[in-house]
């Protein structure tokens, strides 16, 4: 009888000793229970899941937001709905560090003279980007093609000259600094005396203008002393800085350029064109006219 005992013992401890290590119930029917509400909390924290993704959040307006107080780009300006104008000029880099210790003097006195006299708000806007090498590619080909007097190495050798450019720009691509200058100037409707809204629309604009472009020459005519020189933008040229700014990646395969040359920009088909696009509209139509014509003959 008392080995019985000791053998129960021993058997009961080898029992709990393998259901700890295989991390398992000691009881056989604690398991079972264990089994039956699992299923049941995951049921109802998958419905949860399940609900919450059926409910579909909208996504955030970004642009719509982000431009919601902005009235328009037109006369060269930004303009606000609160009568708020932005103009930007392109500010063109000096070779600092490369000038004399006396030219760097001289830039940096007329750039602090030029600070002292501001009493209005002037920001700086730095914007890279991605270095467009297909306007030297493409003339570089057209000149090798333009030659006939060119031996068949040197026509190879500018053949595999342009491929290698391609290639390196396509596998490091290069990026460059935009700099500009920022004006901004708000307009106070009450002080504006008209006798209609068009009327009053326009001495609004005109005088958001004729403030801004007087802060616009004081800096250049400051500027270059410092042999710094600033152009103004115009309405296409703030759409070009907006476009590289929110378009970072898209801009390097959807060039700027291409879009202005498809008329992307127009309101209308019939657009003001510049006179050498019209010359070489009407040289297509001319040789066209020429082929249909020797082709006929």
């Amino acid at each position: 009888m008392r080995d019985l005992l000791i053998m129960g013992a021993f058997a009961l401890a080898l029992w709990v000793f393998v259901r700890i290590i295989l991390k398992e119930p000691i009881l056989p029917w604690m398991a079972k229970e264990d089994q039956d509400e699992t299923p049941l909390m995951m049921k109802k924290r998958t419905s949860k899941t399940e609900k919450q993704n059926d409910v579909e959040e909208p996504e955030p307006e970004i642009f719509k937001n982000m431009f919601s107080d902005i009235k328009g780009i037109s006369d060269h300006m930004i303009r606000y709905k609160n009568n708020r104008f932005v103009l930007i000029s392109e500010v063109e880099p000096v070779n600092y560090f490369l000038l004399s210790q006396d030219e760097q003097e001289a830039i940096d006195s007329s750039f602090e003279r030029w600070l002292a006299t501001l009493d209005y708000n002037v920001q700086w806007y730095l914007q890279n980007r991605y270095v467009d090498l297909s306007e030297p590619i493409e003339e570089m080909r057209k000149n090798m093609i333009g030659q006939d007097d060119l031996p068949p190495n040197a026509i190879q050798y500018g053949k595999d000259l342009i491929d290698d450019l391609v290639q390196w720009q396509s596998i490091a691509p290069r990026y460059e600094t935009k700099r500009y200058l920022v004006f901004v100037y708000q307009v106070d409707a009450k002080q504006i005396t008209a006798e209609d809204k068009e009327e009053l629309e326009e001495k609004i604009v005109e005088k958001a203008f004729a403030e801004l472009y007087r802060r616009f020459n004081s800096a250049k005519s400051a500027l270059r002393k410092a042999n710094i020189n600033m152009h103004l933008l115009t309405s296409e040229g703030i759409v070009e800085v907006l476009y590289y700014a929110f378009n970072r990646r898209k801009a390097i395969k959807n060039k700027f350029k291409d879009i202005r040359m498809k008329e992307m920009l127009s309101l209308y088909v019939t657009a003001d064109q510049d006179s050498r696009r019209i010359e070489m509209v009407k040289e297509m139509i001319d040789s066209e006219t020429f082929r249909k014509e020797e082709k006929a003959g």
